[in-house]
């Protein structure tokens, strides 16, 4: 199996008649997918996602696919093709659509319905091509055909692409539920049709290659929820993904069944199930689905209120709910479902959630006590059976951390792929398909692009090491009149603190140790500020970390007069 080197330089030109394709997000993390296809000159690119950001990544709203290796060939692009709408697969296309606004977005009806809300937003109207399952396009020199999926959101589709190099295959996200509640499968046929024609080169979903067996119907979550309805005697609060149209289906169908009314909270919900609600993929009847104004005249047993927070975020309906920090109020006896997974990286956020919704007397249901989720993503079972099926000649392993990718790999082999043709890549590593063969070539910049309110690439590594520096230690202020001519102390030094946990009156210990270097310096002729605001930041650092042992920011502030 290939895989990776850190010292990887730029890779080559693309070798004649070869494909190549690059990861820019998805591989080493849970999100941000995004795989740009090259032949003949010509760019397709499949998904262009967000991630969302983790405790060490204080202020950050999202985080983007690295777009500077593509930026200057923004003209090359044939299209945009999105396997679903989940945000990990479509966040990402407003803020490459800013760059190019003309690149056209090829996807499902739901997919495209989506995104074009979002987009909304942005003030953008996007050139759309609707494609079905079955369907058939050429972009430039990549011959496209859409395959149904089975995922947990409607509408979800791999795709085929054939090249004069090949024919790869990219699943996007999909599992092989064989009870799905809108009837639409993975369509085996298909991909064994696919097979037979010989695919070159599969890149598939590793996100749950690691457990084993098959994935439970979702539709035996319908009983579960069915039974924490009837029992609930109060209000229901249940948390989804915004775009988790199946779950709030079931919801739809207990609340219905129990004689309660559904309220949406939040902006993308809201949205989102009034986009599913108009294409038909939401049922609900009529009368259900109420206004949250209106909940306050319906007594307790007959509410249900549907909000996005379920991995925990910090600025979602639940989360602001379980800090007594939203309008709606959590009281003792009310039920709150967490009707979805857990994203690895977020376990400590929902924990935080579900112990802040307990102490309000909410009696929480999760994964954890109870089967309210069952996963959108194939295990290891249902990925040997694919591989069977589709009998690629190489394969690459996308949409997972690492030990997914390993973990995928490894199944691969076992049903005759070649170890020597299995590529497990990373971000920003290119691997070229020639004569028949998928070989690592390169690497290109994939790092991390930071959206902090409207600031999209400001914040760097070092911001938030900063912010990170903050949060854990505090900051250490100190202000310095000094001769301009001398250098010799003039005025101060004053000390000021906050958040550091000493108190500012024992920073009295530390003045004389600053008078005394600032005195050495003078008699060595350093009048420069930048120079003695350096002293007194290793100064002020190396008595902080002596007496106490922490490491706050130092922010020295020297003016000569």
């Amino acid at each position: 199996m290939s895989h990776p080197h850190p010292e990887l330089g730029a890779p080559p030109r693309v070798p004649d008649g070869g494909l190549r394709v690059t990861p820019l997000g998805g591989l080493g993390e849970i999100g941000r997918n995004m795989t740009v296809f090259e032949y003949d000159g010509r760019l397709l690119i499949v998904d262009c996602g967000v991630l969302f950001p983790e405790e060490e990544q204080p202020g950050i709203d999202l985080i983007l696919p690295d777009f500077s290796s593509i930026r200057d060939r923004l003209d090359d692009i044939e299209a945009i093709v999105l396997t679903h709408g989940h945000e990990d697969h479509i966040g990402g296309v407003p803020y490459l659509l800013r760059e190019k606004k003309d690149i056209p977005l090829v996807g499902s009806k739901l997919t495209l319905a989506l995104i074009e809300a979002k987009l909304q937003e942005h003030r953008i109207r996007p050139y759309t091509l609707e494609v079905r399952e079955g369907g058939r396009e050429q972009f430039g020199p990549f011959d496209c055909e859409f395959v149904s999926v089975n995922h947990s959101i409607p509408d979800a589709l791999a795709v085929a692409i054939r090249t004069d190099a090949g024919m790869a295959v990219h699943t996007g996200d999909f599992k092989m539920d064989q009870l799905p509640l809108d009837g639409r499968l993975t369509d085996l046929r298909a991909f064994a049709r696919l097979g037979e024609e010989g695919i070159d080169l599969l890149l598939s979903d590793s996100t749950n290659a690691e457990v084993p067996g098959f994935v439970a119907p979702e539709r035996e979550i319908s009983g579960v929820l069915r039974q924490v309805f009837a029992a609930a005697d109060k209000r229901i609060i249940v948390a989804s993904f915004a775009s988790h149209v199946h779950r709030i289906q079931q919801i739809v169908d207990a609340a219905y069944e129990n004689g309660r009314r559904i309220a949406f909270v939040g902006r993308s919900m809201v949205r989102n199930m009034g986009i599913a609600r108009e294409l038909g993929y939401l049922k609900v009847p009529p009368g259900l689905v109420v206004d949250v104004k209106a909940l306050a005249d319906l007594p307790d047993e007959q509410v249900v209120l549907v909000c996005t927070g379920s991995q925990g975020e910090p600025m979602a309906a639940l989360s602001r709910m379980a800090n007594r920090d939203h309008q709606i109020r959590i009281t003792p006896g009310d039920t709150v479902i967490l009707a979805s997974s857990l994203i690895p990286g977020n376990e400590n956020a929902v924990y935080r959630v579900i112990n802040g919704l307990t102490r309000w007397g909410a009696h929480v249901v999760h994964k954890g006590n109870a089967k309210v989720h069952v996963s959108g993503h194939a295990s290891a079972g249902e990925l040997l059976y694919f591989y069977n099926i589709c009998k690629p000649k190489n394969l690459m392993p996308v949409h997972g951390e690492w030990r997914h990718l390993r973990a995928n790999a490894e199944l691969g082999a076992k049903t005759g792929v070649p170890p020597e043709n299995i590529v497990i890549a990373e971000d920003g590593v290119t691997v070229d398909l020639v004569d028949g063969r998928a070989r690592i070539s390169g690497k290109v910049r994939a790092g991390y692009v930071y959206v902090d309110g409207l600031s999209v690439g400001d914040v760097t590594e070092a911001n938030l090491k900063d912010r990170r520096i903050l949060g854990d230690e505090g900051i250490v202020s100190v202000f310095v009149v000094v001769d301009s001519s001398t250098g010799k102390v003039v005025n101060g030094p004053t000390v000021h603190s906050r958040g550091s946990g000493i108190d500012e009156a024992d920073f009295a210990a530390v003045v004389p140790k600053i008078e005394e270097a600032f005195a050495r310096s003078a008699q060595d002729g350093v009048v420069d500020p930048h120079q003695l605001q350096q002293l007194v930041r290793r100064t002020v650092g190396k008595w902080v970390s002596d007496t106490y042992r922490r490491r706050p920011m130092i922010m020295p502030v020297v003016v000569d007069v």
